[in-house]
């Protein structure tokens, strides 16, 4: 499954994400929060067990998307979303849909210039992230490899005694 991942530590608050979303959506299905000196972007998290999803009278709402055709705005999605991503405007729901009718991908990813958003697919990073602490842990109980200058006088040293040890 993917999602946008986004790093507020980049973002600078430029909003060229949420024209890009307006400009092709007709709504903002991201928006940017300044809080003190941080930038903080809100957007639909595509929950596994969403809410909005579950809310809906008609079904409208899915992870695809919305479907403007069975929606009737009464607002349930928006209402009982965590994040405050669901916007009613025109007539609908509108919420992040990852541009999945775009081939380009997101619209947000393309238009930000500090590249703060990406796609990430929460399989995969949870997989490399696992296989990392995997090693990390193997390689507790292991001696490091002495490398350089001190490791050849180490072991100089260990052999000639070993050396001394044999002849005695």
């Amino acid at each position: 499954m993917e999602k946008l991942l986004v790093q507020s530590e980049l973002c600078d608050g430029c909003l060229d994400c949420e024209k890009a979303c307006e400009g092709i959506h007709g709504v903002k299905n991201i928006t940017i929060h300044d809080v003190g000196d941080s930038y903080y972007p809100i957007r639909c998290q595509q929950c596994e067990d969403a809410p909005c999803e579950t809310i809906c009278p008609t079904g409208a709402m899915t992870s695809e998307g919305v479907d403007a055709t069975k929606c009737i705005a009464c607002g349930f999605c928006s209402m009982v979303c965590p994040f405050g991503s669901i916007s009613i405007a025109y007539g609908s729901s509108h919420k992040c849909n990852l541009c999945k009718d775009r081939e380009d991908g997101p619209a947000c990813i393309q238009a930000c210039s500090k590249r703060a958003i990406a796609l990430v697919d929460i399989e995969n990073l949870k997989d490399k992230k696992q296989s990392a602490h995997v090693a990390k842990i193997q390689s507790l109980g292991k001696k490091p490899k002495r490398k350089g200058v001190l490791s050849l006088v180490t072991s100089a040293t260990k052999n000639s005694a070993a050396m001394d040890k044999e002849s005695e």
